[in-house]
């Protein structure tokens, strides 16, 4: 098992693991699938700023984690949004926390004060993940998205480094 820098042939593994969210859980609010040639742009767009990390084992992609902007205000531009993902179906084992500790030692070299992560509720995984790694929770929107013809609550945690 390793934990390395994306690549551009990670697109397809990352779209297929992405789009099992996008189709069957209220976990993002994106509602339409992502192709591989617009997972490839994403990924091209956001890692040349901030680090996306994978975690492969026997080349296949169990997992990302990455950083990307938060706002779009110059003065927001010490913070930054996580968000992070495990293939479906693969018993998690401490992937995600994997994924947590080798992000984490990357800020070192990015100029951040803040991570942002926002999680759509209930998501209990997701929560304890985040504060195992010291984010907390700062904010809670009710009924913000609407998604599987159910109002979804969208929660905010934040880690100050």
């Amino acid at each position: 098992m390793i934990i390395r820098y994306v690549e551009d042939r990670d697109a397809e593994s990352i779209a297929e693991i992405y789009n099992y969210y996008v189709e069957n859980t209220t976990f993002t609010g994106d509602e339409t699938p992502f192709s591989k040639e617009h997972m490839k742009n994403k990924i091209k767009d956001i890692s040349k700023d901030y680090p996306w990390l994978v975690l492969e084992e026997n080349s296949q992609i169990l997992g990302y984690i990455y950083l990307n902007q938060w706002r779009f205000r110059s003065a927001y531009r010490h913070s930054a949004e996580l968000s992070v993902y495990i293939r479906n179906g693969v018993r998690t084992n401490g992937l995600g926390s994997k994924l947590f500790s080798s992000l984490l030692k990357e800020l070192k070299k990015k100029n951040l004060h803040t991570i942002i992560s926002a999680i759509v509720l209930p998501n209990n995984a997701s929560i304890n993940l985040h504060e195992k790694f010291g984010f907390k929770k700062v904010a809670h929107f009710s009924e913000v998205g609407y998604k599987f013809e159910k109002w979804l609550d969208l929660g905010y945690w934040e880690l100050v480094l």
